[in-house]
């Protein structure tokens, strides 16, 4: 197996819970009594334009929520959003150790819209400990197509082999072994340091 070199990360369900997942939705259907299938309905015809970042947070809402007119406003609407991205504190603190050791490039790959990954960069610190972001937003391509971790190798001009990948979401795992990256499933934050350990890497 070869040593890595290049740690690529998913952000929610890794570093912190998902950002405007359907359980998000969900909860913000209840909190706002939006009507549930009409809303999913509405997030699904346009979240991919969204978090390719072809639609700003204000056009994602007026599609999705404001096309009629509400007893809430856009701001309350914005606070809930960016009130459901919460820090899963093991894994920042273990990726901070991974940065200062300075053995290995740190970056993330995630599927985000631009407003809800440039706040979710500044809260919980990312920039201090990651040195690029490979985001759909930015790239305009998503996972888990084979494109969005191509583009990664390419760019950080690493060996599938030397990299690994640690997402909460098994289809994306999936398709980064297709590319040849070593991987992590991590579906307990707090078990992550040993799946990494057993891979060779070097946490403290």
């Amino acid at each position: 197996m070869a040593r890595i070199t290049a740690i690529f990360s998913d952000v929610g369900g890794v570093l912190a819970t998902n950002g405007w997942d359907r359980e998000s939705r969900k909860k913000a259907a209840e909190q706002f009594r939006l009507d549930w299938v009409e809303f999913e309905d509405r997030h699904e015809l346009v979240v991919n334009a969204f978090e390719m970042g072809q639609l700003d947070l204000d056009e994602y809402l007026d599609r999705t929520v404001f096309y009629r007119s509400r007893d809430f406003t856009k701001e309350q609407f914005r606070e809930f959003m960016f009130a459901q991205s919460q820090p899963f504190p093991e894994s920042l603190e273990l990726y901070r150790r991974l940065a200062a050791s300075g053995k290995y490039l740190l970056a993330t790959l995630n599927n985000e819209s631009r407003p809800l990954n440039l706040y979710r960069i500044e809260r919980f610190g990312l920039r201090k400990i990651f040195s690029v972001f490979f985001s759909s937003c930015f790239l305009g391509l998503t996972k888990p197509h084979d494109a969005f971790y191509r583009l990664a190798l390419t760019l950080t001009q690493r060996q599938p082999a030397e990299c690994l990948f640690v997402d909460d979401r098994l289809l994306n795992i999936e398709r980064a072994d297709q590319c040849g990256i070593q991987t992590i499933h991590c579906q307990a934050p707090k078990q992550l340091e040993t799946q990494m350990q057993a891979l060779g890497i070097e946490t403290r």
